[in-house]
């Protein structure tokens, strides 16, 4: 017989931040363990029920008993279970004995002899009978809790003041019920029943549950209980918007508020959503801060109007629901005032020292115990910004100021609050202190996950978020702490994203991005900045590998790979990775592609075998027809070609190769390359060699070739 199943472990609060994780590792974890015995298919459906006191899940069509199942072993070898009288050995009956055969059964009648390759050898079928569901389920479970992702673990004593427990947190009932029936389960000293709790405040306290599919319902109804975590999270952000419409207002970015959307789903069962407001004279403080304290501290939704600005309203979502919410409301508001006052007090207090005057303070801020303090690592960007600067045609000047006070504000009372204001604070304290709004903008852009993403931005915040990212780079892997494997925690990955996309952004607006400025360069003059003997020698070589590798995974998920591995095996200047893959695109699109892909990684091949022939076509040289016809093609494209390469027009840089496919065709099908003549030879091979150059001046086409 099948039947539905439910399971619901009733606890105190879980972590909110944990709990979907926990949920549907529970979830899991049970079903995984009940399919693995049988007793439900792998993909049998599922809800999963998650909620400030309780983990839950309902399987469907789980069977009381597992079917009986067939199992095949290999024991040993023929000639160790046999004598040579043909009758089974001692080592055979022992082990048939482990298996729990009878120690008088037939032993030839049990058995089976199968060839393995040269040798045979003696196998052992029995039925297995199907494990009922109590004993599976009381298995399944106590994986499940094994294997859950707590974040911290709890001891606590059971009722009979000698038992301990560890768990996420005390646990006071357990439900299993395969259809009406209780199974006999037990985990955590609780045994199984049918009875749960509702809602602390507004609901039965013991509600009795009659059967699985009952339980969702029985929780609503009775309890005031949303059980499932995901209705629960539509009800709430409906409840949000449906406020937010009401007074004309926008809850603000989704990115920027879905993550304390989930929080709160888990800190509530009955949700209702309330309006709370604010003094107006708050709003002087800047609105992130404000912000940051409603979200972070208080829970609360902030409102913004049209244009993205902060109301003097905000968003509570309770877990009471009244038809008269006064208190709560109010009991909000007297909450949220000593916090917002907080942020005023400490943004005005802030202001009264300049930036630049908290500079030096830098100096006693540890950065790396081997790569000095705040200060010194401030003086590298400085330098490095400016080096960036000159080289784009940026305000040099703009930028090492930026970078000078770029820090500062880590020795504000605000960013000591919230760390996560660090830029955002100094881009206002900065327009406080009367620094252009260009500086500015680089001090508030340079936490920025990828530049360009502010419209603002311009090539001011570019050196200094280059800068920033470089010295990171070069100062964290010089000394040795490279990512390995998935641990990564100086954030190296990325800063090499962060870095290409500073380069992306410069190079989308220069001339296809031809400006003196290239990742080696910059890498040595980052670490010029460093005192002698601090970084470790020969580390260029495998950071620029990091760097290209990091670019070549990103644009792998949106282009060809062969394209990109083309255009990346050159590691060519950062800004122009984008325009040479988009010309290598299209000239893989042409009907000339294939075949002259083909040719480049053949001449590839030549070369590399190739060492130390002629430097120079010699014309005179020339034997056969298709010899003089490549060179005159050649010659036909190779002006043109690199003029537009160094213009930058990449596209039209590679489209002009598609000229020569006839040629090349022609020599490969007439010419014997290596010719027994060794002028000949070595001239045909600096002819391959020029078209090699020229061809692969853009990318490397051999890794178009299929």
């Amino acid at each position: 017989m099948s039947a539905n199943l439910l399971i619901e472990l009733l606890t105190e609060e879980l972590p909110p931040k944990a709990l979907k994780q926990l949920a549907d590792a529970f979830a899991q974890g049970i079903a995984a363990g009940l399919a693995s015995r049988g007793l439900v298919s792998v993909d049998a459906a599922r809800e999963i029920y998650a909620t400030p006191r309780r983990l839950a899940v309902k399987i469907d069509g789980v069977a009381s008993r597992g079917e009986d199942r067939r199992e095949t072993k290999k024991l040993m070898p023929a000639k160790v279970a046999f004598g040579a009288d043909g009758k089974a050995s001692m080592a055979l009956r022992k082990r048939l004995e482990k298996e729990g055969v009878p120690a008088d059964a037939d032993v030839d009648a049990l058995i089976e002899r199968k060839m393995e390759g040269k040798e045979e050898f003696v196998f052992h079928t029995q039925v297995l009978a199907g494990q009922a569901l109590p004993a599976a389920l009381q298995a399944a479970l106590e994986s499940a809790i094994e294997k859950l992702p707590i974040p911290k673990v709890m001891s606590y004593q059971l009722a009979d003041g000698a038992t301990t427990v560890h768990f996420v947190r005390p646990a006071h009932g357990l439900i299993a019920l395969h259809g009406n029936d209780v199974v006999p389960v037990g985990i955590l000293g609780l045994t199984a029943g049918r009875v749960t709790q509702g809602h602390r405040f507004q609901g039965a306290r013991d509600i009795e549950i009659a059967t699985a599919d009952a339980y969702e319902e029985a929780l609503a109804a009775h309890g005031m209980i949303i059980a499932s975590f995901e209705q629960r999270r539509a009800d709430i952000y409906a409840q949000l918007q449906k406020r937010a419409a009401e007074l004309g207002a926008t809850l603000g970015a989704a990115a920027d508020y879905e993550p304390l959307l989930d929080e709160v789903n888990a800190l509530v069962e009955m949700p209702t959503v309330y309006v709370g407001t604010f003094e107006a004279e708050f709003l002087t403080v800047p609105q992130e801060c404000l912000v940051l304290t409603m979200r972070a501290n208080q829970k609360y939704f902030p409102l913004f109007d049209s244009s993205g600005k902060l109301t003097n309203r905000f968003l509570i979502v309770s877990n009471m629901r009244l038809e008269e919410p006064k208190n709560i409301i109010e009991g909000n508001q007297r909450v949220i005032r000593p916090r917002l006052s907080d942020a005023r007090f400490f943004f005005e207090t802030d202001k009264k020292v300049r930036l630049d005057a908290r500079v030096p303070e830098l100096a006693r801020i540890v950065y790396h115990n081997k790569l000095g303090s705040q200060l010194e690592r401030s003086t590298r960007v400085q330098t490095l910004a400016g080096i960036i600067a000159r080289a784009i045609g940026a305000d040099a000047a703009a930028a090492e100021r930026a970078a000078w006070l770029a820090k500062a504000d880590l020795l504000t009372n605000m960013v000591g609050e919230f760390p996560e204001l660090q830029g955002t604070m100094g881009r206002y304290y900065a327009l406080a202190d009367g620094e252009s709004s260009s500086i500015a903008t680089a001090i508030g852009n340079q936490y920025r996950t990828r530049f360009g993403e502010d419209s603002a931005a311009d090539t001011t915040a570019a050196s200094l978020y280059l800068a920033d990212r470089i010295e990171t780079l070069v100062g964290i892997w010089g000394i040795g702490l490279h990512p390995t494997g998935d641990k990564d925690p100086f954030g190296l990955r990325r800063a090499a994203l962060g870095v290409i996309s500073a380069f992306e952004w410069l190079g989308a607006r220069t001339n296809a991005g031809k400006f003196e400025l290239q990742l080696d360069t910059l890498i040595d003059h980052a670490a010029a900045q460093f005192k002698a003997g601090v970084l470790g020698a020969a580390f260029k070589p495998a950071l620029v590998e990091f760097v290209f590798e990091r670019y070549r995974n990103q644009l792998a998920t949106k282009y060809d790979r062969n394209a990109v591995d083309a255009v990346i095996a050159l590691q060519p200047p950062l800004q122009e990775v984008a325009a040479r893959l988009a010309a290598v695109i299209a000239f893989g699109a042409l009907p000339e592609a294939a075949s002259l892909a083909a040719a480049n990684k053949r001449i590839g091949n030549i070369l590399k075998k190739a060492e130390g022939a002629a430097a120079a076509v010699d014309a005179a040289l020339f034997v056969e027809p298709a010899e003089r016809a490549l060179a005159d093609a050649l010659a036909g494209v190779r002006a043109e070609a690199g003029s537009r390469f160094a213009a930058g027009d990449y596209t039209a840089s590679l489209t002009l190769l598609a000229r020569t496919r006839d040629a090349v065709d022609a020599f490969f099908t007439d010419v014997m390359v290596m010719a027994e003549d060794p002028r000949q030879r070595d001239n045909r091979i600096a002819l391959l060699r020029e078209l090699h150059g020229l061809m692969n001046r853009v990318a490397d086409l051999s890794k178009l070739a299929a």
